[in-house]
């Protein structure tokens, strides 16, 4: 039986893998990782995303040779390369996991229309969503493709049976004699090696102590930024050391424990909600991806937010004067990561105290994150922005004061992140304002003074979206 080629890219693991799975049915695996311009270029752009990727390859490949087989790199075109190992290996064809990200949907279109007219199989499966884009919308009541609300597409998601490809006696591996390449490391994206590791064990390892220790309190953990027992998979998932299905069925099974308290069944139900939204914006992303930096709100699409502001440079640095949101882009600024609930107050920041562009928030984050998600972080901006899937009548403003108040209110967070900050009383934290008055009086050590009046922005952003509206003849609603 000739082999098949898989195409290794953002799923760098053997477990529970729908991609192999797929190829396995074909014949036997010869394993690639194509590193093109469009890979290359993510990961020049952050040093921690270079160093995650590069160790998940190297664990990668260890696995691969505990199984007799390697890990075979090459670098160049990702068309033309994936022709010529085809060609050296004598493959049937190829077989990949999608992506969902415009530049990848496209790249793997061309991909198959190259392989196809040359009578080559070229295979795409969805591996990155715990529940594949058609299956849901199989289940969607009302015409057309795909979910633009999340309330529906989750009672849908919730009911699916979750699948697993976990049957590695069915995995074989082709003895392919092909030249092979060096494994990429994070010299060669002009990085230097971080202190980020990742592999599947990593990964597994750190879901079952978070099922075990913090998924039963998740409910306060996802909007306590202090306490930090949140599962901090997110880069794990977006390179794809491990599976959505993985992470889905391990949860169930601990959620149908009969000794958990009620609170702590509904933190297991709301980890589910927030697995669930990922892959609602997944399943966005696939049906919509000739809009990946378009507003998904045809009528948000010419509102005029800024492209430049004054302040801009201060949200960039964490230095608005907000100690909840500077604490929030200090801690993605030194590791690569930032709670889900300071993410939201500090977008929010950006887009309605600020009024920036989202798709300027999104790029600068794009320096600094480990994980590589373009689809995920589109839909998460553009949410936050009241421009995308988010069906709100209203934009959902954050006070980044009230937000401090009631999820900091001991400023452990902020005081951890803002070493000016670390011996002022938490009252103080609290409320900028106040911060202000004490600063000049007991010494400041340079952290500065709140650059604008929140609530005096958020009332002008209300009134130029109210007018923006109207103009729109789009009926206008009370804010919430």
């Amino acid at each position: 039986m000739a082999p098949v080629l898989f195409r290794f890219c953002r799923d760098l693991r053997v477990e529970d893998h729908a991609g192999l799975a797929r190829a396995a049915a074909l014949g036997p695996i010869v394993p690639v990782l194509v590193l093109d311009d469009a890979l290359i270029a993510r990961l020049k752009y952050s040093s921690r995303r270079a160093s995650f990727f590069c160790h998940a390859v190297e664990s990668l490949d260890r696995a691969l040779r505990e199984r007799g087989s390697q890990l075979t790199v090459r670098r160049g075109p990702l068309v033309a390369t994936l022709r010529a190992l085809a060609k050296g290996a004598q493959a049937q064809g190829v077989v990949w996991s999608y992506s969902y990200d415009a530049q990848g949907i496209r790249d793997e279109a061309e991909l198959q229309s190259a392989f196809e007219e040359s009578g080559l199989r070229a295979i795409g499966v969805h591996d990155a969503p715990a529940v594949p884009p058609e299956e849901t919308t199989a289940a969607k009541a009302s015409p057309g493709d795909g979910y633009v609300a999340l309330a529906p597409y989750a009672e849908v998601w919730r009911a699916a049976e979750m699948a697993s490809y976990e049957a590695p006696l069915l995995l074989r591996f082709a003895q392919a004699d092909l030249t092979n390449e060096p494994l990429p490391s994070p010299h060669e994206f002009g990085c230097t090696d971080t202190e980020e590791r990742a592999s599947a064990a990593l990964a597994s390892d750190q879901l079952r102590h978070f099922l075990e220790y913090d998924a039963p309190q998740y409910t306060e953990a996802v909007n306590v930024p202090a306490e930090d027992r949140t599962s901090r998979l997110s880069a794990h998932l977006s390179f794809g050391t491990i599976a959505a299905r993985s992470i889905v069925r391990e949860t169930q099974q601990r959620a149908e424990n009969g000794l958990l308290l009620a609170e702590e069944r509904a933190s297991f139900r709301r980890f589910l909600r927030s697995l669930a939204q990922r892959d609602f914006f997944l399943q966005l992303a696939w049906y919509h991806c000739a809009d990946e930096k378009r507003s998904l709100q045809e009528k948000m699409r010419t509102f005029p937010f800024a492209e430049k502001h004054a302040e801009l440079e201060s949200w960039k640095e964490g230095r608005t004067g907000y100690p909840l949101v500077d604490a929030g882009i200090r801690q993605l600024h030194q590791t690569g990561w930032m709670h889900p609930r300071v993410r939201s107050v500090a977008a929010s920041f950006l887009c309605f105290d600020l009024g920036v562009d989202w798709r300027v928030g999104l790029q600068e984050w794009d320096r600094h994150l480990i994980e590589d998600d373009p689809a995920l972080a589109i839909g998460n901006w553009q949410w936050v922005a009241g421009v995308g899937a988010d069906l709100a009548a209203y934009p959902r403003i954050y006070n980044p004061i009230k937000q401090a108040r009631r999820f900091d209110p001991h400023g452990k967070y902020v005081r951890h992140w803002i070493p000016e900050l670390a011996h002022r009383p938490a009252v103080l934290l609290r409320s900028p304002e106040a911060l202000a008055l004490e600063l000049p009086l007991y010494g400041s050590a340079g952290y500065p003074q709140p650059v604008l009046d929140h609530a005096r922005e958020a009332r002008a952003f209300l009134s130029s979206y109210n007018e923006f509206i109207g103009q729109a003849g789009v009926p206008q609603s009370s804010p919430r």
